[in-house]
């Protein structure tokens, strides 16, 4: 048995020393390909809101879902901060700027969709939240502002 458990350990070590470099490589990569999605999905639903390039001007439409269809208290105030939020938060995530908070922020914007707007559509949200959790805990990783600025 003590073979057995002695392949089975330096197999485990040649996996650790081939994952080792490909790990510190991409690692970096794979950090900052988490951002993109999430990011994405929360740019188009902001551009979505508002007419034009205007990050203040939130369409009538939008005012009508917050108040109607979500039931979101304070609709315009929710819109306008909503509208700006998407804007902001995004792209501060891809520029990974403030990318801990930026992350926070828009998972907190997850829950709140899960919860009070689309409790049916938690495969997706269930994906957004992950993501963002990984990058609150993990951070933003090498390419990012954050590392430029605020260097550890």
């Amino acid at each position: 048995m003590g073979g057995v458990s002695n392949m089975v350990r330096q197999l485990a070590d040649l996996g650790h020393r081939i994952a080792e470099p490909v790990t510190s490589g991409l690692g970096p990569v794979a950090l900052f390909a988490l951002r993109l999605p999430v990011a994405i999905v929360f740019w188009r639903s902001g551009r979505a809101k508002v007419e034009g390039w205007n990050i203040f001007s939130v369409s009538d439409s939008q005012y009508f879902l917050f108040r109607e269809e979500f039931g979101m208290p304070m609709p315009e105030l929710t819109a306008h901060v909503t509208a700006i939020a998407e804007h902001i938060l995004p792209i501060l995530l891809v520029l990974g700027l403030l990318t801990r908070l930026s992350a926070l922020g828009m998972f907190v914007m997850t829950l709140v969709i899960q919860f009070f707007v689309f409790p049916d559509a938690w495969p997706v949200h269930m994906f957004w939240a992950a993501i963002l959790f990984a990058v609150m805990v993990l951070g933003p990783g090498r390419i990012s502002l954050d590392r430029v600025f605020f260097k550890r």
